[in-house]
Protein backbone atom coordinates (compact mmCIF):
# COMPACT_ATOMS: atom_id res chain seq x y z
CA UNK A 1 0.00 0.00 0.00
CA UNK A 2 1.02 3.33 -1.28
CA UNK A 3 2.63 5.83 2.09
CA UNK A 4 1.78 9.53 1.77
CA UNK A 5 2.98 12.05 4.31
CA UNK A 6 1.43 15.15 5.10
CA UNK A 7 3.59 17.68 7.11
CA UNK A 8 1.40 20.47 8.40
CA UNK A 9 2.72 24.24 9.03
CA UNK A 10 0.99 27.00 9.82
CA UNK A 11 4.64 29.28 9.80
CA UNK A 12 7.65 30.07 7.45
CA UNK A 13 9.53 29.05 10.82
CA UNK A 14 7.94 25.51 11.00
CA UNK A 15 7.87 24.95 7.16
CA UNK A 16 12.09 25.80 8.12
CA UNK A 17 11.78 22.79 10.97
CA UNK A 18 10.24 20.63 8.94
CA UNK A 19 12.49 21.01 5.96
CA UNK A 20 15.51 20.46 8.25
CA UNK A 21 13.99 17.87 10.06
CA UNK A 22 13.20 15.93 6.51
CA UNK A 23 17.37 16.57 5.32
CA UNK A 24 17.78 15.29 8.81
CA UNK A 25 16.17 11.90 7.84
CA UNK A 26 14.12 12.31 11.42
CA UNK A 27 11.15 10.68 8.66
CA UNK A 28 11.03 7.38 6.71
CA UNK A 29 10.67 7.35 3.15
CA UNK A 30 7.38 7.42 1.25
CA UNK A 31 5.86 7.62 -1.90
CA UNK A 32 4.67 10.75 -1.89
CA UNK A 33 5.36 13.47 0.87
CA UNK A 34 2.70 16.82 0.90
CA UNK A 35 3.02 20.43 3.01
CA UNK A 36 -0.39 20.90 3.94
CA UNK A 37 -0.26 25.29 4.89
CA UNK A 38 -2.94 27.07 7.02
CA UNK A 39 -3.15 30.66 7.54
CA UNK A 40 -3.93 30.92 10.97
CA UNK A 41 -4.07 34.89 10.91
CA UNK A 42 -7.01 36.36 12.31
CA UNK A 43 -8.00 37.55 8.69
CA UNK A 44 -6.45 35.24 6.20
CA UNK A 45 -7.24 37.00 3.44
CA UNK A 46 -5.32 40.18 4.33
CA UNK A 47 -2.41 38.19 5.74
CA UNK A 48 0.65 36.11 3.64
CA UNK A 49 -0.05 32.59 3.50
CA UNK A 50 3.80 30.97 3.94
CA UNK A 51 4.09 29.38 0.35
CA UNK A 52 4.26 33.24 -1.08
CA UNK A 53 6.57 34.15 1.40
CA UNK A 54 9.57 35.32 -0.08
CA UNK A 55 12.32 32.32 -0.16
CA UNK A 56 9.77 29.61 0.05
CA UNK A 57 10.48 28.31 -3.24
CA UNK A 58 13.95 27.23 -2.02
CA UNK A 59 11.90 24.96 0.21
CA UNK A 60 9.60 23.75 -2.16
CA UNK A 61 11.49 20.90 -3.63
CA UNK A 62 11.16 18.30 -0.24
CA UNK A 63 7.91 18.70 -1.30
CA UNK A 64 5.48 16.26 -3.72
CA UNK A 65 2.71 18.98 -3.92
CA UNK A 66 1.73 21.94 -1.51
CA UNK A 67 -2.28 22.11 -0.13
CA UNK A 68 -4.25 24.68 1.57
CA UNK A 69 -6.22 23.37 4.75
CA UNK A 70 -7.85 26.97 4.53
CA UNK A 71 -9.30 26.21 0.96
CA UNK A 72 -10.15 22.32 2.62
CA UNK A 73 -12.53 23.87 5.06
CA UNK A 74 -13.68 27.18 3.67
CA UNK A 75 -15.63 29.35 5.17
CA UNK A 76 -14.48 28.17 8.36
CA UNK A 77 -11.37 29.92 10.12
CA UNK A 78 -8.38 27.05 10.49
CA UNK A 79 -8.08 28.33 14.02
CA UNK A 80 -11.70 27.92 15.38
CA UNK A 81 -12.71 24.70 13.48
CA UNK A 82 -12.98 21.04 14.59
CA UNK A 83 -15.27 18.09 13.00
CA UNK A 84 -18.20 16.76 15.02
CA UNK A 85 -17.11 13.61 16.41
CA UNK A 86 -20.06 11.77 13.62
CA UNK A 87 -18.83 13.69 10.66
CA UNK A 88 -14.96 12.89 11.00
CA UNK A 89 -15.66 9.64 8.28
CA UNK A 90 -16.88 12.18 6.05
CA UNK A 91 -14.16 14.66 6.31
CA UNK A 92 -12.05 12.00 5.92
CA UNK A 93 -13.25 10.73 2.69
CA UNK A 94 -13.65 14.32 1.24
CA UNK A 95 -9.86 15.01 1.97
CA UNK A 96 -8.75 11.94 0.55
CA UNK A 97 -10.97 12.68 -2.90
CA UNK A 98 -10.00 16.75 -2.67
CA UNK A 99 -6.04 15.77 -1.97
CA UNK A 100 -5.73 12.66 -4.34
CA UNK A 101 -4.46 10.37 -1.19
CA UNK A 102 -6.62 7.13 -2.15
CA UNK A 103 -6.77 4.44 -0.02
CA UNK A 104 -2.91 5.72 0.64
CA UNK A 105 -1.39 4.60 4.24
CA UNK A 106 -0.91 8.88 5.51
CA UNK A 107 1.41 10.00 8.09
CA UNK A 108 1.15 12.98 10.02
CA UNK A 109 3.76 15.46 11.53
CA UNK A 110 1.95 18.43 12.59
CA UNK A 111 2.37 21.29 15.41
CA UNK A 112 0.95 22.52 18.24
CA UNK A 113 -1.01 19.00 18.20
CA UNK A 114 -3.19 20.40 21.69
CA UNK A 115 -5.51 22.97 19.42
CA UNK A 116 -7.33 23.41 15.84
CA UNK A 117 -5.80 23.00 13.32
CA UNK A 118 -3.15 20.55 13.85
CA UNK A 119 -5.90 18.75 16.31
CA UNK A 120 -8.63 18.56 13.83
CA UNK A 121 -6.35 17.15 10.91
CA UNK A 122 -4.95 14.43 13.13
CA UNK A 123 -8.70 13.72 14.45
CA UNK A 124 -9.72 13.53 10.68
CA UNK A 125 -7.14 10.68 10.15
CA UNK A 126 -7.55 8.30 12.70
CA UNK A 127 -5.42 5.68 11.42
CA UNK A 128 -2.73 7.84 10.69
CA UNK A 129 0.92 7.57 12.54
CA UNK A 130 1.73 11.02 13.96
CA UNK A 131 4.51 12.99 14.74
CA UNK A 132 5.01 16.18 16.12
CA UNK A 133 7.33 18.81 16.03
CA UNK A 134 8.21 21.85 18.50
CA UNK A 135 6.98 25.09 18.63
CA UNK A 136 10.04 26.49 19.65
CA UNK A 137 10.66 27.30 23.32
CA UNK A 138 7.43 26.12 24.32
CA UNK A 139 8.09 22.60 23.47
CA UNK A 140 10.19 22.88 27.32
CA UNK A 141 6.91 23.42 29.23
CA UNK A 142 3.65 21.02 29.70
CA UNK A 143 1.37 20.29 26.95
CA UNK A 144 -1.23 23.00 27.56
CA UNK A 145 -4.54 21.24 27.61
CA UNK A 146 -5.82 17.45 28.44
CA UNK A 147 -5.67 15.18 24.62
CA UNK A 148 -7.92 12.94 23.79
CA UNK A 149 -5.94 9.81 24.20
CA UNK A 150 -7.00 8.44 21.17
CA UNK A 151 -5.01 11.34 19.40
CA UNK A 152 -2.41 11.43 22.25
CA UNK A 153 -1.55 8.05 22.49
CA UNK A 154 -0.70 7.70 18.43
CA UNK A 155 2.28 10.52 18.81
CA UNK A 156 4.97 8.74 18.37
CA UNK A 157 8.16 11.43 18.23
CA UNK A 158 8.68 14.67 19.10
CA UNK A 159 11.38 16.73 17.00
CA UNK A 160 12.12 19.88 18.08
CA UNK A 161 15.58 22.25 17.69
CA UNK A 162 18.13 22.07 20.03
CA UNK A 163 17.28 25.68 21.40
CA UNK A 164 19.05 24.76 25.19
CA UNK A 165 21.39 22.22 24.59
CA UNK A 166 20.69 19.69 27.67
CA UNK A 167 17.79 20.87 28.49
CA UNK A 168 14.66 18.51 27.84
CA UNK A 169 11.07 18.82 26.46
CA UNK A 170 7.98 18.30 28.90
CA UNK A 171 5.82 18.76 25.65
CA UNK A 172 3.84 15.52 25.66
CA UNK A 173 5.42 13.29 27.73
CA UNK A 174 2.68 12.25 29.54
CA UNK A 175 1.88 9.84 26.20
CA UNK A 176 5.42 8.68 25.91
CA UNK A 177 6.70 11.10 23.03
CA UNK A 178 10.01 10.17 22.07
CA UNK A 179 12.19 13.35 21.59
CA UNK A 180 14.37 13.72 19.24
CA UNK A 181 16.71 16.65 18.11
CA UNK A 182 16.66 18.23 14.58
CA UNK A 183 20.11 18.81 13.75
CA UNK A 184 21.42 22.16 13.86
CA UNK A 185 23.77 22.00 10.87
CA UNK A 186 20.33 20.53 9.01
CA UNK A 187 18.34 23.94 10.27
CA UNK A 188 21.48 26.45 9.38
CA UNK A 189 21.54 25.14 5.77
CA UNK A 190 17.82 25.31 5.19
CA UNK A 191 18.25 29.26 6.28
CA UNK A 192 20.68 29.73 4.63
CA UNK A 193 18.95 28.34 1.32
CA UNK A 194 16.10 30.73 2.45
CA UNK A 195 18.65 33.65 2.83
CA UNK A 196 19.90 32.98 -0.72
CA UNK A 197 15.94 33.18 -1.78
CA UNK A 198 15.61 36.55 -0.20
CA UNK A 199 17.14 39.83 -1.79
CA UNK A 200 18.46 42.42 0.19
CA UNK A 201 16.27 45.91 0.44
CA UNK A 202 18.19 49.15 -0.45
CA UNK A 203 17.53 49.24 3.82
CA UNK A 204 19.04 46.33 4.61
CA UNK A 205 22.17 47.21 2.34
CA UNK A 206 22.33 50.62 3.35
CA UNK A 207 22.59 48.95 7.32
CA UNK A 208 25.54 46.63 6.71
CA UNK A 209 26.90 44.75 9.18
CA UNK A 210 27.04 44.45 12.83
CA UNK A 211 23.82 46.60 13.77
CA UNK A 212 21.77 46.11 16.72
CA UNK A 213 18.79 44.13 15.71
CA UNK A 214 15.50 44.22 17.86
CA UNK A 215 13.16 41.95 17.58
CA UNK A 216 9.29 42.71 18.29
CA UNK A 217 6.75 40.09 19.00
CA UNK A 218 3.58 42.10 19.51
CA UNK A 219 2.21 41.03 22.95
CA UNK A 220 -0.76 43.32 23.30
CA UNK A 221 -2.18 41.45 20.35
CA UNK A 222 -2.22 38.49 23.00
CA UNK A 223 -3.64 40.47 25.80
CA UNK A 224 -0.64 40.58 28.19
CA UNK A 225 0.57 43.66 27.87
CA UNK A 226 -1.36 46.92 26.51
CA UNK A 227 -0.06 48.72 23.28
CA UNK A 228 1.30 51.69 25.11
CA UNK A 229 2.90 49.03 27.70
CA UNK A 230 4.61 46.71 24.75
CA UNK A 231 5.28 50.58 22.96
CA UNK A 232 7.29 51.36 26.26
CA UNK A 233 8.90 48.06 25.90
CA UNK A 234 10.11 48.79 22.85
CA UNK A 235 11.47 51.97 23.39
CA UNK A 236 13.62 50.22 26.06
CA UNK A 237 15.11 47.94 23.51
CA UNK A 238 16.62 51.26 22.04
CA UNK A 239 17.81 53.25 25.15
CA UNK A 240 19.02 49.97 26.12
CA UNK A 241 20.68 49.26 22.65
CA UNK A 242 22.06 52.99 22.22
CA UNK A 243 23.67 52.54 25.96
CA UNK A 244 25.45 49.55 25.29
CA UNK A 245 27.33 51.62 22.70
CA UNK A 246 25.48 50.96 19.26
CA UNK A 247 24.51 53.26 17.21
CA UNK A 248 23.20 51.61 13.89
CA UNK A 249 19.80 49.78 14.97
CA UNK A 250 17.60 47.58 12.93
CA UNK A 251 13.69 47.12 14.60
CA UNK A 252 11.84 44.07 13.08
CA UNK A 253 8.25 44.59 13.66
CA UNK A 254 5.86 41.84 14.21
CA UNK A 255 3.49 42.04 10.95
CA UNK A 256 0.49 43.06 12.39
CA UNK A 257 1.79 45.47 14.87
CA UNK A 258 0.51 49.23 14.35
CA UNK A 259 2.27 51.41 12.28
CA UNK A 260 2.55 54.30 14.80
CA UNK A 261 5.06 52.27 16.97
CA UNK A 262 7.71 52.39 14.67
CA UNK A 263 7.22 56.17 14.72
CA UNK A 264 7.66 56.30 18.15
CA UNK A 265 10.78 54.64 18.08
CA UNK A 266 12.38 56.92 15.20
CA UNK A 267 11.76 59.61 17.52
CA UNK A 268 13.20 57.95 20.39
CA UNK A 269 16.47 56.70 18.21
CA UNK A 270 16.91 60.94 16.66
CA UNK A 271 16.72 62.02 20.76
CA UNK A 272 19.45 59.36 21.38
CA UNK A 273 21.48 60.14 18.01
CA UNK A 274 21.13 57.15 17.06
CA UNK A 275 20.50 55.42 13.38
CA UNK A 276 16.90 53.60 12.92
CA UNK A 277 16.34 51.23 10.44
CA UNK A 278 12.54 49.18 10.13
CA UNK A 279 12.34 46.11 8.39
CA UNK A 280 8.77 44.76 7.80
CA UNK A 281 8.97 42.54 5.57
CA UNK A 282 8.06 38.67 6.59
CA UNK A 283 11.32 37.19 6.53
CA UNK A 284 12.11 34.90 9.33
CA UNK A 285 14.53 36.43 11.99
CA UNK A 286 17.59 34.22 11.39
CA UNK A 287 17.44 34.97 7.90
CA UNK A 288 18.23 38.49 8.75
CA UNK A 289 21.31 37.16 11.23
CA UNK A 290 22.51 36.02 7.94
CA UNK A 291 21.74 38.72 5.86
CA UNK A 292 22.81 41.29 8.73
CA UNK A 293 25.41 39.43 10.72
CA UNK A 294 23.90 42.04 14.01
CA UNK A 295 26.59 42.33 16.90
CA UNK A 296 23.28 42.22 19.05
CA UNK A 297 20.20 40.49 19.14
CA UNK A 298 17.51 41.78 22.19
CA UNK A 299 13.85 41.00 22.59
CA UNK A 300 11.55 39.83 25.05
CA UNK A 301 11.01 36.19 25.53
CA UNK A 302 11.26 35.34 21.45
CA UNK A 303 12.71 31.46 20.55
CA UNK A 304 14.57 33.78 18.29
CA UNK A 305 17.17 34.86 21.06
CA UNK A 306 17.81 31.30 21.44
CA UNK A 307 18.61 30.97 17.54
CA UNK A 308 20.57 33.82 17.42
CA UNK A 309 22.76 32.64 20.17
CA UNK A 310 23.05 29.17 19.98
CA UNK A 311 22.96 28.50 16.26
CA UNK A 312 24.65 31.98 14.93
CA UNK A 313 27.18 32.80 17.91
CA UNK A 314 25.37 36.00 18.11
CA UNK A 315 25.20 38.24 21.50
CA UNK A 316 21.59 38.14 22.87
CA UNK A 317 19.92 40.67 25.51
CA UNK A 318 16.15 40.34 26.90
CA UNK A 319 14.17 43.69 27.78
CA UNK A 320 10.95 43.66 30.32
CA UNK A 321 11.14 39.90 31.24
CA UNK A 322 10.20 39.96 35.02
CA UNK A 323 6.88 42.37 35.27
CA UNK A 324 5.72 40.04 32.71
CA UNK A 325 6.12 36.78 34.75
CA UNK A 326 3.76 38.45 37.01
CA UNK A 327 1.26 40.16 34.50
CA UNK A 328 0.93 36.71 32.94
CA UNK A 329 -2.64 35.13 33.53
CA UNK A 330 -3.40 32.56 33.87
CA UNK A 331 -1.02 31.01 35.38
CA UNK A 332 -1.23 27.91 33.32
CA UNK A 333 -0.71 29.93 30.21
CA UNK A 334 1.75 28.61 27.33
CA UNK A 335 3.92 31.63 27.16
CA UNK A 336 5.13 30.89 30.59
CA UNK A 337 7.67 28.48 29.47
CA UNK A 338 9.61 30.38 26.84
CA UNK A 339 9.15 33.51 29.15
CA UNK A 340 10.77 31.66 32.38
CA UNK A 341 13.69 30.05 30.08
CA UNK A 342 14.60 33.60 28.79
CA UNK A 343 14.43 35.26 32.13
CA UNK A 344 16.56 32.67 33.87
CA UNK A 345 19.04 31.97 31.20
CA UNK A 346 19.45 35.26 28.83
CA UNK A 347 21.47 38.67 29.64
CA UNK A 348 19.64 41.50 31.10
CA UNK A 349 19.74 44.24 28.83
CA UNK A 350 18.22 47.28 31.22
CA UNK A 351 21.42 46.11 33.70
CA UNK A 352 23.62 46.77 30.71
CA UNK A 353 24.17 43.73 29.80
CA UNK A 354 24.56 41.24 26.53
CA UNK A 355 26.21 37.99 25.40
CA UNK A 356 25.77 34.02 25.84
CA UNK A 357 22.67 32.65 27.80
CA UNK A 358 23.79 30.64 30.95
CA UNK A 359 23.67 26.74 30.41
CA UNK A 360 21.11 24.63 31.14
CA UNK A 361 21.77 22.91 34.75
CA UNK A 362 19.84 20.92 37.27
CA UNK A 363 18.99 24.37 38.62
CA UNK A 364 16.66 25.08 35.86
CA UNK A 365 15.61 21.43 34.84
CA UNK A 366 14.01 21.52 38.49
CA UNK A 367 12.56 25.21 38.06
CA UNK A 368 10.98 24.08 34.93
CA UNK A 369 9.70 20.83 36.26
CA UNK A 370 7.82 23.38 38.84
CA UNK A 371 6.30 26.26 37.08
CA UNK A 372 5.76 22.80 34.92
CA UNK A 373 3.30 21.00 37.90
CA UNK A 374 2.54 24.52 38.68
CA UNK A 375 1.26 24.95 35.48
CA UNK A 376 -0.77 21.71 34.53
CA UNK A 377 -0.96 19.42 37.95
CA UNK A 378 -3.57 17.16 36.61
CA UNK A 379 -1.69 16.64 33.16
CA UNK A 380 1.69 16.36 34.58
CA UNK A 381 0.97 14.99 38.06
CA UNK A 382 3.98 12.95 37.68
CA UNK A 383 5.76 16.05 38.35
CA UNK A 384 4.87 16.71 41.78
CA UNK A 385 7.74 14.99 43.77
CA UNK A 386 10.44 17.08 41.49
CA UNK A 387 8.44 20.33 42.43
CA UNK A 388 8.25 19.69 46.25
CA UNK A 389 12.18 19.13 46.00
CA UNK A 390 12.81 22.53 43.64
CA UNK A 391 10.52 24.81 46.35
CA UNK A 392 11.59 23.00 49.23
CA UNK A 393 15.45 24.22 48.76
CA UNK A 394 15.40 27.07 45.73
CA UNK A 395 12.40 29.88 46.77
CA UNK A 396 14.44 32.54 47.17
CA UNK A 397 14.42 36.50 46.46
CA UNK A 398 15.08 35.34 42.60
CA UNK A 399 13.15 32.37 41.97
CA UNK A 400 9.99 33.66 43.85
CA UNK A 401 9.36 35.81 40.40
CA UNK A 402 8.07 32.49 38.94
CA UNK A 403 5.19 32.03 40.95
CA UNK A 404 2.31 32.98 42.49
CA UNK A 405 2.08 32.12 46.38
CA UNK A 406 -2.17 31.78 45.96
CA UNK A 407 -1.09 28.92 43.11
CA UNK A 408 1.31 27.21 45.59
CA UNK A 409 -0.95 27.36 48.31
CA UNK A 410 -4.09 26.14 45.85
CA UNK A 411 -1.89 23.24 45.31
CA UNK A 412 -0.26 22.03 48.45
CA UNK A 413 3.19 23.25 47.63
CA UNK A 414 6.40 24.51 49.42
CA UNK A 415 5.82 28.29 49.49
CA UNK A 416 1.66 28.42 49.96
CA UNK A 417 0.31 29.74 52.85
CA UNK A 418 -0.32 26.47 55.27
CA UNK A 419 -4.03 26.24 55.39
CA UNK A 420 -5.68 24.76 58.74
CA UNK A 421 -6.50 21.27 58.60
CA UNK A 422 -9.88 21.61 61.11
CA UNK A 423 -12.72 22.14 59.27
CA UNK A 424 -14.39 24.79 61.93
CA UNK A 425 -10.51 26.76 61.39
CA UNK A 426 -10.69 26.73 57.66
CA UNK A 427 -14.91 27.90 57.76
CA UNK A 428 -13.70 30.99 60.24
CA UNK A 429 -10.97 31.67 57.23
CA UNK A 430 -13.22 31.41 54.26
CA UNK A 431 -15.32 34.16 56.21
CA UNK A 432 -13.11 36.07 56.95
CA UNK A 433 -11.82 36.33 53.63
CA UNK A 434 -15.08 37.13 52.29
CA UNK A 435 -15.74 40.19 55.01
CA UNK A 436 -12.69 41.25 53.68
CA UNK A 437 -13.75 41.24 50.11
CA UNK A 438 -16.72 43.16 50.71
CA UNK A 439 -14.97 45.64 52.91
CA UNK A 440 -12.26 46.37 50.03
CA UNK A 441 -15.22 47.27 47.68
Amino acid sequence: MPTTQIFYASSLYGAATLSAAIDSGCFPAADRRLLLVANNATTPETSPSLDTMPGFERLRGRFDGVISWNEAISPFHPGGWSPRPDDGPLWERYLRMLWDLGDDRIELAVESIQVAPALAIAQLFPDAALDVYADGLMSYGPTRSKIDPLVGERVRTLFHLDLVPGLKPLLLSEFGARPQVVATEAFVKVVAELSDGVEETPAQAAVGEGAALLLGQYLAALGIITPAEEEALHVRMVQGAVALGHRRIVFKPHPTAPASWTRTLEREAVALDAELTVLDRPVLAEVLYRQLRPALVAGCFSTALFTASTFYGIPVARVGTEPLLDRLTPYQNSNRIPLTVVDALVPDLAEGEAGTPKAADEELTGLLSAVGFAMQPQIRSDLRPAAERYLGGSLNGRTWRYFKRRRLTVLGLPGGIPVPRHAAVRRVARKARRLKKLALG
